[in-house]
């Protein structure tokens, strides 16, 4: 066996120990093992800071090989981040899998810590910045503003298919609407808080 051939051999044999890998974690003996290193924080922390140091648990982001490298999972915040670890950032993610963390969660519902209760608050001098706290945790809200132009094309267009219902240009609203434009560009993008500041 050539040199080359050799290395073929080792990176397949790797490849396959890491799926079977990927297989046994999820088997009631493999999550009972995995309960025990999720108890001793071996798998780390969160490194959100208002999670609090919550345990993490490894996930993959896809069950292929060789697409992307292993992940951490708070099962807090609910998010994945890369793990501290150089020697971790080198671990394929399908041998962990996709399904791994979530299936420990529902196997085991006493791991699974409660919803955080705080929510990081940008601040300028003590003063909230208007457009960034009223953002909701994790993109809720550009879901929302997706749903709400789907559902106004879905409008426009049963409008247009109606031919009892008519587009009527109102000029006096398209006026009041750029006076209302131009007096919130005026106006300073802060909200006022309470005298205490919070630090």
């Amino acid at each position: 066996m050539t040199e080359e051939q050799q290395q073929m051999v080792e990176s397949a044999a790797d490849t396959l120990y890491g799926l079977i890998h990927s297989r046994f974690i999820l088997t009631n003996r493999g999550l009972m093992l995995m309960e025990a290193k999720y108890n001793l924080v071996q798998f780390g922390r969160c490194p959100r800071a208002l999670c609090q140091g919550q345990a993490v648990l490894p996930v993959g982001q896809s069950d292929i090989p060789r697409e992307g490298s292993v992940k951490v999972y708070c099962p807090k915040c609910n998010d994945i981040y890369y793990p501290r670890s150089s020697r971790h950032r080198g671990i394929d993610g399908a041998y962990w899998g996709t399904t791994f963390p979530h299936l420990f969660l529902i196997t085991y519902p006493d791991a699974r810590p409660s919803l955080p209760t705080q929510i990081y608050v940008p601040r300028v001098y003590g003063f909230r910045v208007h457009g960034l706290s009223n953002r909701c945790v994790h993109g809720t809200q550009a879901i929302t503003s997706t749903t709400t132009t789907t559902t106004t094309t879905n409008n426009n267009n049963n409008n247009n298919n109606n031919p009892s219902i008519t587009n009527t240009p109102n000029t006096n609203n398209n006026n009041n609407n750029n006076n209302t434009n131009k007096k919130d560009e005026d106006k300073v993008q802060f909200e006022e808080l309470p005298p205490q500041f919070e630090i």
